[in-house]
């Protein structure tokens, strides 16, 4: 499963919160939709390593740590905070 993929990856991040929702469901008929799901997905995340970045330094950190997941899914969303 991706999330799980995500979920291993992201611990590098020492994450407070994290949260991996699946929202391909919710895009059934758009664009990126496939059957079974895994296209679409949220991540809320809480972490220190999040400190002192920008919103823009934030979202590259965690895609540069998801690595190969990003181009195998259709939409990220990231909702990031510092401790």
């Amino acid at each position: 499963m991706i999330a799980d993929e995500m979920r291993q990856r992201l611990a590098v991040l020492r994450p407070t919160q994290l949260e991996i929702i699946d929202e391909s469901e919710s895009h059934r008929g758009h664009a990126g939709f496939r059957e079974g799901g895994q296209s679409h997905f949220r991540i809320r995340m809480a972490s220190p390593e999040l400190a002192n970045l920008t919103r823009i330094q934030r979202h590259r950190l965690v895609h540069n740590t998801l690595g190969d997941i990003v181009p195998r899914i259709h939409a990220l969303a990231l909702e990031l905070t510092e401790i």
